[in-house]
């Protein structure tokens, strides 16, 4: 299987490691088909509360560009960042139609969607604005080595950005123009942020924990020791969930303090991104996609088909989780 490049953030440089994983797929024979070409419905209850993303336990899946990353939903369509192809492709999230393809740089990371507008890091030293509605460039603005997984704060966007040496900083641009307001210190190797109403939250990859900002004017307001090698962030409406990829758990963290309300494993190995459905948390990773209770962090499901294999963004349209499947250049809608 072609090696699945995963982004790891030192104190002085950016490492791409591989991570050689493998899955045989089985396919369960006894299983009817339901519908033409659809995947095989599994619980009939979520059916009738057309729950389908839950009732699909083998995702209808959609071709992307190469080596899919970042995932983002904008109201409509489906966009996501395409690491290997210098693009990111935008599906019509009904039906996974294609809408287009879009060149915005060397190796596109992160997507975010401010309301009207798509913004895509490049591994490079940019991030790229696009007009969601069809796709042209808007505006390409320097913010650093490396940025990657964004987040927008209903006016601005905010960028994690490593340094070559020390620790990062996440840095702030106002989504109308793309003009930099400044930036605020961060831990080491920040990787991936969240906006939960009022503070920014950044994963520091190298250093073990995250980082809350006032988004209001970039004041630190606390670092929070998570796992080891904190990765992607969501936010739950109350509660900020963090993936440690070093260890194969998920931290749930109080947004109003910070204080650790569990920490809980995950089947998915070597975990990635998480994105919350409202009701419960998705995490992508190596081997599987694992569902947990936002409640209490229960497992209560754990999807391994090979859409789910080296899984990388998510993104929830209000119906369904989107997931990106790097090695095998597909999304896979649940």
């Amino acid at each position: 299987m072609k090696s699945r490049v995963i982004l790891i953030v030192s104190l002085s440089l950016i490492v791409l490691a591989a991570a050689n994983l493998s899955h045989s797929h089985a396919q369960k024979a006894n299983e009817p088909a339901a519908g033409s070409g659809a995947p095989p419905l599994t619980n009939p209850l979520k059916v009738a509360l057309l729950k389908w993303y839950k009732a699909n336990t083998v995702p209808t899946t959609f071709a992307t560009g190469t080596n899919p990353e970042g995932v983002a939903f904008d109201g409509e369509n489906i966009w996501v960042a395409n690491f290997g192809a210098g693009s990111v492709t935008k599906l019509c999230a009904s039906d996974g139609a294609l809408l287009g393809t879009f060149k915005v740089g060397g190796a596109p990371f992160g997507v975010t969607f401010d309301g009207a507008d798509i913004w895509v890091s490049d591994i490079g030293n940019s991030v790229v604005k696009l007009r969601a509605s069809n796709g042209a460039v808007l505006g390409t603005f320097t913010v650093g080595a490396a940025p990657v997984w964004m987040t927008f704060d209903g006016a601005n966007i905010w960028v994690p950005v490593p340094q070559t040496q020390g620790n990062g900083a996440v840095v702030k641009l106002r989504a109308s123009d793309g003009k930099n307001l400044g930036q605020s210190p961060v831990g080491s190797g920040p990787i991936a942020a969240a906006f939960d109403g009022q503070s920014v939250w950044v994963t520091n990859y190298g250093s073990n924990n995250v980082t809350k900002v006032r988004a209001s004017d970039g004041a630190v307001l606390g670092t929070f020791a998570v796992g080891s090698n904190p990765l992607g962030i969501a936010f739950d409406g109350t509660s900020m969930w963090v993936v440690n990829r070093g260890d194969d758990t998920v931290t749930k963290l109080r947004a109003s303090d910070g204080a650790v309300l569990g920490t809980f494993p995950v089947t998915s190995f070597s975990p990635y991104g998480v994105a919350f459905d409202g009701a419960d948390i998705w995490v992508s990773g190596a081997l599987a996609i694992t569902e947990l209770r936002a409640s209490d962090g229960a497992t209560i499901g754990s999807f391994s088909e090979r859409s789910a294999i080296n899984g990388t963004g998510l993104a929830f349209d209000g119906a369904h989780v989107w997931v990106a499947a790097y090695d095998f250049n597909i999304l896979a809608k649940m």
